[in-house]
Order: C-alpha cells, then sequence, then structure tokens
C-alpha cells in the first residue's frame, strides 16, 4: 500500500511536470464508451415492481435521470471534449466491469489512468506511453527501495517452492529496470501473428489458445511469448484488425486495421491500451452504425467531430496491473484495499 501510495504520487507528478490538466470525468454516465455492455446499472427503480411503458418495458423515463444509466467503464469520451479544449489533459479515477472474470489480472472496480492529447497521433501516443511509465517505475525505485527490497526477498522465498520451469528468470528490481532500461519495441499486430504461427509453442500445440488465423484477439500467453521469449523487452503492438477494437478507433486506409496499440509487459501480459482516435465524423458515424450504437446517446461526443475537430489520441493504464507489476503481487486483488470482485463485496 505505500509503493501504490507513492506510483499514485508519481503519476499525478509526471503529468503536472510535462503541462497536462487532471481533470474529474464522470462516474454515472448514459453511454458505454467501450461499446461491450459490461455495465453496472444506476436505478432507484423499485426492483420488485418496475413502471412499465407501453410496451411493456421498464419505463426508464420515470428513473432519477429520466433515462437508462450505468457506472462508467471508462473517462475517455469525457477526456477527448476536455482535449478539445484544454490541449493536453488525463483523468485518474474510478472505473467499473460488470464482467464475471474470476482471474488474478480482473477486478469490477479498478482505477484508471486516462490522458488524451490533442494534435497527438499514434507514433506520439507510444512515445507518450513509454516515456510515461519509465518515469513513474523510476520514481518508485527511487522513493520505495526498503520496501522494494522486501518484496524482492518475499518473491525470492515463494520462488523456491516452485517448480523449475515455473520460476521467475528475473527478480523484481531486475524486472523494473528491464522496462526502465529497455527500448519498447514497436511491432504491427499482422508481424506479431507471424511471429506466433510460426512460432514453437504453436506448431507443438502448447499455447491454449493456438493461433491459426489474421484477425484473432490475443491472450495473455501470447502477449508473455512475445514479450519473454520473442523479443525479451516490453512490445507495443500497434494496428490491429478493426473488427476486434472499439468504435472510436481510426481507420487505416487499408480499411480492416485500425490504429490502436497495447503496451505488454512481462508478468502480466497488456498493461496499456490506447488509440489515434477517429477524428473524420462521417467514418464515425459509419462505424457506430455498424454497432447497432444509438447516435442520439453520442449526439454530444459527435458534436465535437462535427464543429471542429484535431487528431487526437490517449490511452488507459489500468492503476492495479501496474502496482501488481510493481510489486510483484500475483493477485491483483492484494493490490487495491477492499477488491471487488464477482461474487466479492464485503466491507
Amino acid at each position: 500500500m505505500r509503493v501504490r501510495s507513492t506510483l499514485s504520487f508519481a503519476v499525478h507528478k509526471y503529468f503536472t511536470e510535462n503541462g497536462f490538466y487532471n481533470f474529474h470525468a464522470t462516474i454515472i454516465t448514459g453511454s458505454d464508451a467501450e461499446g461491450a455492455g459490461e455495465m453496472f446499472r444506476v436505478s432507484t427503480l423499485d426492483i420488485k415492481n418496475p413502471p412499465l411503458n407501453e410496451e411493456g418495458e421498464i419505463d426508464y423515463k420515470q428513473d432519477f435521470f429520466g433515462k437508462e444509466t450505468n457506472l462508467t467503464v471508462s473517462g475517455q469520451l469525457e477526456a477527448e471534449t476536455y482535449a478539445m479544449s484544454l490541449g493536453k489533459v488525463y483523468t485518474f479515477g474510478p472505473t467499473f466491469r460488470a464482467e464475471n472474470s474470476n482471474t488474478s489480472r480482473h477486478l469490477a472496480e479498478f482505477w484508471m489512468i486516462e490522458p488524451e492529447v490533442a494534435f497527438n497521433d499514434l507514433d506520439a501516443n507510444m512515445d507518450l506511453a513509454e516515456d510515461f511509465i519509465k518515469n513513474v517505475l523510476q520514481y518508485v525505485l527511487e522513493n520505495c527501495k526498503d520496501d522494494l527490497a522486501f518484496l524482492e526477498q518475499r518473491l525470492i522465498q515463494e520462488d523456491k517452492s516452485k517448480p523449475a520451469n515455473q520460476r521467475s528468470e528475473m527478480n523484481l528490481l531486475e524486472k523494473l529496470n528491464f522496462v526502465i532500461d529497455n527500448n519498447f519495441k514497436r511491432v504491427s499486430y499482422t508481424e506479431a501473428i507471424d511471429i506466433l504461427r510460426n512460432s514453437k509453442p504453436n506448431k507443438k500445440k502448447k499455447f491454449k489458445y493456438p493461433i491459426n488465423e489474421w484477425g484473432i484477439d490475443l491472450q495473455s500467453e501470447h502477449e508473455r511469448f512475445l514479450v519473454e521469449k520473442h523479443f525479451k523487452c516490453p512490445v507495443i503492438l500497434f494496428d490491429y484488425p478493426a473488427n476486434i477494437k472499439a468504435f472510436y478507433m481510426r481507420l487505416n486506409d487499408d480499411e480492416k486495421t485500425v490504429r490502436a496499440m497495447d503496451v505488454l509487459f512481462p508478468g502480466i501480459g497488456e498493461i496499456v491500451g490506447g488509440s489515434q482516435r477517429e477524428e473524420r465524423l462521417d467514418k464515425l458515424k459509419e462505424k457506430i452504425k455498424a454497432l447497432g450504437i444509438d447516435e442520439k446517446e453520442l449526439w454530444w461526443y459527435l458534436d465535437t467531430r462535427k464543429f471542429g475537430t484535431a487528431v487526437h489520441s490517449g490511452f488507459g493504464l489500468g492503476f492495479e496491473r501496474l502496482v501488481q507489476f510493481t510489486t510483484g503481487m500475483g493477485n491483483i486483488r492484494d493490490v487495491i484495499p477492499f477488491p471487488r470482485a464477482p461474487q466479492s463485496a464485503e466491507f
């Protein structure tokens, strides 16, 4: 928890020193930023006897906000409107996902760091993500020496009880310096698929999810192979297939891929997801329509394209994954004071 507190300070310090404005995104929202639909509903209606409309459906016009509302999955869409006004902004706040993921890497409530920068393209976005991560890790290395030394010893002792093939190749401080000292390797999704398809674990059917075709979503095992075994450095994958990414990502000229990027780390796989946003109103409307999203729900977002727009980019970094990586903890529920997960809302 001391390391978590120091990391939190380092985040605000980095953005403040680099000319970013902090703002507080809304927590109750009427839109689904990711389009995945895995949201917690916010309502004051009587759960046992809700009012119905003429079609026999729940009448949300009688609800507190007069419409369906949810807990936010991301502050990004609001951040984009702020970036159009203030240039460089970031939000660092709670976000919620109602996905039934009982894993060591997922939480139902977590904190997200989301910078958004006007006039940044994808390359500048990748530069920002790399510089930001290296900076905050360096700050923690310098200011949490005793705690990191303790955590490193804990991990060394833990490793002794594991089979040789499950032990960490690097100790904790080596892992942190590995990220700080190495340039992040930038690889297109298409190139990564070729590497994975021709890799030994794929040919010998060692992957739980075999790589057979272009267009599939990569799993943690694939991401970790690229970082830990193939490139042996942090990796940024970019230009993902459009149909596995969110509606707001800028379509490339090939009409098949979007200007998306993920930063992959040893031990945990994806730690950052970001993109250059689709600033062209016609393309954005086409994507929204194709995904069946109601344009009326996003009128305010579309207005930022309609009435003067600019190239802009940003990313999201789950704070708990950053704390998990920095401390070497095996389970993400150990790096947040009161974890919220499926079937678990104690306290």
